[in-house]
Protein backbone atom coordinates (compact mmCIF):
# COMPACT_ATOMS: atom_id res chain seq x y z
CA UNK A 1 0.00 0.00 0.00
CA UNK A 2 3.05 2.60 0.86
CA UNK A 3 4.36 2.48 -2.17
CA UNK A 4 1.22 3.85 -3.85
CA UNK A 5 -0.38 6.12 -1.23
CA UNK A 6 1.35 9.27 -0.66
CA UNK A 7 0.09 11.63 2.68
CA UNK A 8 0.54 15.17 2.37
CA UNK A 9 -0.68 18.05 5.73
CA UNK A 10 -1.82 21.42 4.61
CA UNK A 11 -1.01 24.05 7.53
CA UNK A 12 -4.22 23.65 9.85
CA UNK A 13 -3.51 20.33 12.02
CA UNK A 14 0.00 18.81 11.00
CA UNK A 15 -0.33 16.70 14.11
CA UNK A 16 -3.62 15.01 13.08
CA UNK A 17 -1.91 14.66 9.98
CA UNK A 18 0.95 12.45 11.54
CA UNK A 19 -1.13 10.87 13.80
CA UNK A 20 -2.72 9.36 10.36
CA UNK A 21 0.31 8.09 9.12
CA UNK A 22 1.59 6.62 12.20
CA UNK A 23 -1.65 4.34 12.55
CA UNK A 24 -1.16 3.20 8.64
CA UNK A 25 2.36 2.75 8.76
CA UNK A 26 3.19 5.51 6.09
CA UNK A 27 5.51 8.61 5.95
CA UNK A 28 4.39 11.80 6.14
CA UNK A 29 4.63 13.44 2.39
CA UNK A 30 7.14 16.62 1.96
CA UNK A 31 5.60 19.52 0.81
CA UNK A 32 6.79 22.77 0.61
CA UNK A 33 4.14 25.51 1.90
CA UNK A 34 5.45 29.06 1.36
CA UNK A 35 3.97 32.63 0.86
CA UNK A 36 5.18 35.83 -1.34
CA UNK A 37 5.31 38.93 0.22
CA UNK A 38 1.87 39.84 -1.46
CA UNK A 39 0.62 37.23 0.70
CA UNK A 40 0.19 34.71 -2.90
CA UNK A 41 0.13 31.18 -1.35
CA UNK A 42 3.11 28.37 -3.07
CA UNK A 43 3.41 24.92 -2.74
CA UNK A 44 5.91 22.34 -4.57
CA UNK A 45 5.85 18.69 -3.53
CA UNK A 46 8.86 17.78 -2.95
CA UNK A 47 8.92 14.21 -3.74
CA UNK A 48 7.45 12.42 -7.07
CA UNK A 49 3.54 11.65 -6.64
CA UNK A 50 3.02 10.33 -10.48
CA UNK A 51 0.32 7.19 -10.34
CA UNK A 52 -0.07 7.87 -6.71
CA UNK A 53 -3.11 8.41 -4.54
CA UNK A 54 -2.57 11.10 -2.97
CA UNK A 55 -4.60 12.47 0.14
CA UNK A 56 -4.52 15.86 1.50
CA UNK A 57 -5.45 16.61 5.36
CA UNK A 58 -7.07 20.10 5.78
CA UNK A 59 -9.28 21.71 8.16
CA UNK A 60 -11.26 24.49 7.09
CA UNK A 61 -10.56 26.46 10.19
CA UNK A 62 -9.40 29.36 11.15
CA UNK A 63 -7.69 31.19 8.98
CA UNK A 64 -10.28 29.97 6.78
CA UNK A 65 -10.21 31.41 4.19
CA UNK A 66 -6.63 31.39 4.04
CA UNK A 67 -6.50 27.58 5.02
CA UNK A 68 -9.04 27.00 2.09
CA UNK A 69 -7.08 28.58 -0.30
CA UNK A 70 -3.76 26.71 0.51
CA UNK A 71 -5.91 23.83 -0.33
CA UNK A 72 -6.91 24.58 -3.89
CA UNK A 73 -3.67 24.89 -4.39
CA UNK A 74 -2.18 22.05 -3.21
CA UNK A 75 -4.89 19.76 -5.27
CA UNK A 76 -3.62 22.11 -8.12
CA UNK A 77 -0.14 21.35 -7.81
CA UNK A 78 -1.31 17.20 -6.44
CA UNK A 79 -3.38 16.99 -10.06
CA UNK A 80 -0.62 18.44 -12.32
CA UNK A 81 2.17 16.39 -10.58
CA UNK A 82 0.02 13.40 -12.03
CA UNK A 83 -1.43 12.14 -9.25
CA UNK A 84 -3.66 8.87 -10.33
CA UNK A 85 -6.13 10.20 -7.58
CA UNK A 86 -6.59 13.43 -5.12
CA UNK A 87 -8.93 12.33 -2.23
CA UNK A 88 -8.69 15.21 0.37
CA UNK A 89 -9.37 14.58 3.84
CA UNK A 90 -11.88 17.48 5.10
CA UNK A 91 -12.70 17.15 8.83
CA UNK A 92 -13.78 20.41 9.22
CA UNK A 93 -15.82 21.60 6.38
CA UNK A 94 -15.79 25.58 6.64
CA UNK A 95 -18.60 27.24 5.55
CA UNK A 96 -20.76 24.35 6.33
CA UNK A 97 -23.68 26.81 8.07
CA UNK A 98 -24.16 28.42 4.85
CA UNK A 99 -25.57 25.42 3.07
CA UNK A 100 -29.46 27.02 2.43
CA UNK A 101 -30.88 30.55 1.92
CA UNK A 102 -32.32 32.04 5.33
CA UNK A 103 -33.07 35.46 3.71
CA UNK A 104 -33.56 37.08 0.58
CA UNK A 105 -30.07 37.49 -1.35
CA UNK A 106 -28.01 35.34 0.65
CA UNK A 107 -25.50 32.94 -0.85
CA UNK A 108 -25.25 28.80 -0.11
CA UNK A 109 -21.81 29.16 0.57
CA UNK A 110 -21.39 26.04 1.03
CA UNK A 111 -22.50 24.47 -2.49
CA UNK A 112 -20.00 27.03 -3.66
CA UNK A 113 -17.02 25.75 -1.68
CA UNK A 114 -17.62 22.17 -2.99
CA UNK A 115 -18.19 23.40 -6.56
CA UNK A 116 -14.54 24.88 -6.03
CA UNK A 117 -12.81 21.80 -4.77
CA UNK A 118 -14.31 19.92 -7.40
CA UNK A 119 -13.23 22.50 -10.27
CA UNK A 120 -9.84 22.11 -8.48
CA UNK A 121 -9.32 18.33 -8.85
CA UNK A 122 -10.21 17.16 -5.70
CA UNK A 123 -11.60 13.10 -6.14
CA UNK A 124 -13.07 12.24 -3.35
CA UNK A 125 -13.55 13.59 0.02
CA UNK A 126 -13.62 12.61 3.28
CA UNK A 127 -15.17 14.47 6.04
CA UNK A 128 -16.58 14.32 9.90
CA UNK A 129 -19.89 15.68 10.95
CA UNK A 130 -21.03 18.27 8.67
CA UNK A 131 -23.63 21.18 10.14
CA UNK A 132 -25.77 19.63 7.69
CA UNK A 133 -25.51 15.89 6.43
CA UNK A 134 -27.41 17.36 2.84
CA UNK A 135 -23.95 18.74 2.06
CA UNK A 136 -23.09 15.72 0.83
CA UNK A 137 -25.48 16.42 -2.04
CA UNK A 138 -23.53 19.27 -2.86
CA UNK A 139 -20.49 17.06 -4.63
CA UNK A 140 -20.64 15.29 -7.77
CA UNK A 141 -17.39 13.36 -6.40
CA UNK A 142 -17.61 10.73 -3.84
CA UNK A 143 -17.76 11.78 -0.40
CA UNK A 144 -17.11 9.85 2.92
CA UNK A 145 -19.14 11.22 5.89
CA UNK A 146 -17.78 10.14 9.01
CA UNK A 147 -19.08 10.59 12.04
CA UNK A 148 -17.50 11.06 15.94
CA UNK A 149 -20.36 9.91 17.54
CA UNK A 150 -19.27 6.64 18.73
CA UNK A 151 -15.98 7.75 19.81
CA UNK A 152 -17.74 10.49 22.27
CA UNK A 153 -20.22 8.07 23.27
CA UNK A 154 -17.92 5.98 24.18
CA UNK A 155 -16.16 8.19 26.02
CA UNK A 156 -19.16 9.20 28.19
CA UNK A 157 -19.73 6.02 29.13
CA UNK A 158 -16.26 5.67 30.85
CA UNK A 159 -17.80 8.20 32.53
CA UNK A 160 -20.14 6.56 34.43
CA UNK A 161 -22.78 9.83 34.56
CA UNK A 162 -25.51 9.76 37.02
CA UNK A 163 -28.86 10.61 36.01
CA UNK A 164 -27.75 11.18 32.27
CA UNK A 165 -30.07 13.64 29.65
CA UNK A 166 -29.20 13.75 25.86
CA UNK A 167 -29.96 17.60 25.15
CA UNK A 168 -30.54 18.96 21.88
CA UNK A 169 -29.59 22.54 21.50
CA UNK A 170 -31.68 23.03 18.72
CA UNK A 171 -33.92 21.25 16.57
CA UNK A 172 -31.31 20.93 13.75
CA UNK A 173 -29.31 18.45 16.77
CA UNK A 174 -32.47 16.17 17.82
CA UNK A 175 -31.58 13.12 15.70
CA UNK A 176 -28.00 13.09 16.51
CA UNK A 177 -29.23 13.56 19.97
CA UNK A 178 -31.94 10.84 19.91
CA UNK A 179 -28.81 7.96 18.32
CA UNK A 180 -26.25 9.14 21.25
CA UNK A 181 -29.63 9.14 23.98
CA UNK A 182 -29.55 5.52 22.22
CA UNK A 183 -26.27 4.45 22.85
CA UNK A 184 -26.50 5.57 26.15
CA UNK A 185 -29.89 3.84 27.04
CA UNK A 186 -30.97 7.55 27.93
CA UNK A 187 -33.54 10.17 27.84
CA UNK A 188 -33.39 13.09 25.54
CA UNK A 189 -34.66 16.85 25.85
CA UNK A 190 -34.41 19.13 22.95
CA UNK A 191 -34.16 23.45 23.56
CA UNK A 192 -35.91 25.82 21.21
CA UNK A 193 -34.01 28.99 20.56
CA UNK A 194 -34.22 31.68 18.18
CA UNK A 195 -31.27 33.64 16.61
CA UNK A 196 -31.59 37.19 16.70
CA UNK A 197 -28.28 37.21 14.53
CA UNK A 198 -24.92 35.55 13.94
CA UNK A 199 -23.55 33.74 17.03
CA UNK A 200 -26.35 34.60 18.88
CA UNK A 201 -29.03 32.63 20.56
CA UNK A 202 -32.02 32.94 23.00
CA UNK A 203 -33.64 29.84 24.36
CA UNK A 204 -37.02 30.32 24.52
CA UNK A 205 -38.88 26.68 25.31
CA UNK A 206 -37.61 22.94 26.43
CA UNK A 207 -38.99 19.97 25.72
CA UNK A 208 -38.18 16.99 28.05
CA UNK A 209 -37.46 16.83 31.83
CA UNK A 210 -34.07 17.94 32.44
CA UNK A 211 -34.67 18.42 36.22
CA UNK A 212 -31.96 16.71 38.83
CA UNK A 213 -30.64 15.32 35.89
CA UNK A 214 -26.93 15.82 34.18
CA UNK A 215 -27.38 17.39 31.05
CA UNK A 216 -25.19 15.89 28.32
CA UNK A 217 -25.12 18.96 25.47
CA UNK A 218 -24.57 17.63 21.91
CA UNK A 219 -23.42 19.67 19.29
CA UNK A 220 -21.78 19.40 15.55
CA UNK A 221 -19.39 22.49 16.93
CA UNK A 222 -17.87 25.01 19.31
CA UNK A 223 -17.90 28.70 18.10
CA UNK A 224 -17.88 31.42 20.11
CA UNK A 225 -19.74 29.61 22.76
CA UNK A 226 -22.40 32.32 23.60
CA UNK A 227 -24.81 29.37 22.94
CA UNK A 228 -23.24 26.73 24.71
CA UNK A 229 -23.45 29.18 27.87
CA UNK A 230 -27.13 30.17 27.00
CA UNK A 231 -27.84 26.47 27.16
CA UNK A 232 -26.64 25.46 30.07
CA UNK A 233 -27.71 28.52 32.15
CA UNK A 234 -31.09 27.66 30.65
CA UNK A 235 -30.65 23.79 31.60
CA UNK A 236 -29.55 25.37 35.33
CA UNK A 237 -32.68 27.61 35.53
CA UNK A 238 -35.27 24.33 34.80
CA UNK A 239 -33.15 22.68 37.90
CA UNK A 240 -30.33 20.62 36.29
CA UNK A 241 -27.16 19.27 37.38
CA UNK A 242 -23.71 20.56 36.10
CA UNK A 243 -23.66 19.71 32.03
CA UNK A 244 -21.21 17.92 29.93
CA UNK A 245 -20.75 18.94 26.68
CA UNK A 246 -19.69 17.20 23.72
CA UNK A 247 -19.19 18.82 20.11
CA UNK A 248 -16.75 17.30 17.09
CA UNK A 249 -15.15 20.33 16.16
CA UNK A 250 -13.44 22.89 18.48
CA UNK A 251 -13.66 26.08 16.54
CA UNK A 252 -13.16 28.30 20.01
CA UNK A 253 -13.49 31.99 18.45
CA UNK A 254 -12.24 34.42 20.49
CA UNK A 255 -11.86 34.01 23.86
CA UNK A 256 -14.62 31.19 23.53
CA UNK A 257 -12.93 28.96 26.14
CA UNK A 258 -12.91 31.99 28.53
CA UNK A 259 -16.62 31.90 28.04
CA UNK A 260 -16.52 28.40 28.27
CA UNK A 261 -15.02 28.02 32.01
CA UNK A 262 -18.09 27.98 33.46
CA UNK A 263 -19.19 27.16 36.95
CA UNK A 264 -22.09 25.53 35.37
CA UNK A 265 -19.91 23.15 32.84
CA UNK A 266 -18.03 19.85 34.19
CA UNK A 267 -16.80 18.87 31.18
CA UNK A 268 -15.98 19.66 27.43
CA UNK A 269 -15.34 16.53 25.27
CA UNK A 270 -14.26 17.62 21.50
CA UNK A 271 -12.07 15.91 18.92
CA UNK A 272 -9.05 16.99 17.20
CA UNK A 273 -10.45 17.57 13.98
CA UNK A 274 -9.25 21.27 14.91
CA UNK A 275 -5.62 21.95 16.36
CA UNK A 276 -6.66 22.87 19.76
CA UNK A 277 -4.54 25.94 21.32
CA UNK A 278 -2.31 24.96 24.42
CA UNK A 279 -3.19 27.45 26.67
CA UNK A 280 -6.96 25.43 27.49
CA UNK A 281 -8.95 25.18 30.57
CA UNK A 282 -8.42 21.58 32.53
CA UNK A 283 -11.88 20.89 31.68
CA UNK A 284 -11.47 20.39 28.06
CA UNK A 285 -11.21 16.81 27.13
CA UNK A 286 -9.94 16.04 23.12
CA UNK A 287 -10.85 12.84 21.56
CA UNK A 288 -8.56 11.90 18.45
CA UNK A 289 -10.73 10.82 15.51
CA UNK A 290 -7.04 10.03 13.80
CA UNK A 291 -7.45 6.04 14.02
CA UNK A 292 -11.24 6.53 12.14
CA UNK A 293 -9.32 8.52 9.36
CA UNK A 294 -6.63 6.27 8.82
CA UNK A 295 -9.13 3.14 8.66
CA UNK A 296 -11.35 5.32 6.25
CA UNK A 297 -8.12 5.45 4.39
CA UNK A 298 -7.33 2.08 4.37
CA UNK A 299 -10.54 1.41 3.37
CA UNK A 300 -10.29 3.46 0.35
CA UNK A 301 -7.33 2.33 -1.19
CA UNK A 302 -7.51 -1.54 -0.02
CA UNK A 303 -11.47 -1.80 -0.70
CA UNK A 304 -14.47 -2.14 1.58
CA UNK A 305 -17.20 -0.60 3.03
CA UNK A 306 -16.97 2.54 5.48
CA UNK A 307 -20.45 1.52 6.69
CA UNK A 308 -17.80 -1.03 9.34
CA UNK A 309 -16.72 2.45 11.03
CA UNK A 310 -20.36 3.29 12.71
CA UNK A 311 -22.07 1.27 14.86
CA UNK A 312 -25.18 2.32 12.84
CA UNK A 313 -24.84 1.39 9.48
CA UNK A 314 -27.28 3.73 8.12
CA UNK A 315 -24.63 6.47 9.34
Amino acid sequence: MQHKLRIFSGSSNPVLTEKICDMLGAELGSVKLSRFKSGEIYVNYEESIRNCDVFLVQSLSHPINELFVELLVMIDAAKRASARTVNIIVPYYGYARQERKSAPREPITAKMVADVLTTAGANRVITVDLHAPAIQGFFNIPVDHLTALDLISGHLKSLQIDQPVIVSPDAGRASTAEKLANHLDSPFAIMIKKRPAHNESVITHVIGDVKGRTPIIIEDLIDTGSTIVNVVEGLKERGASEAIVCATHGLFSGDALQRLDHPHIREIVVTDSIAIPEARPEKLHILTIAPMLARATRIIIEGGSIATLFKDAGV
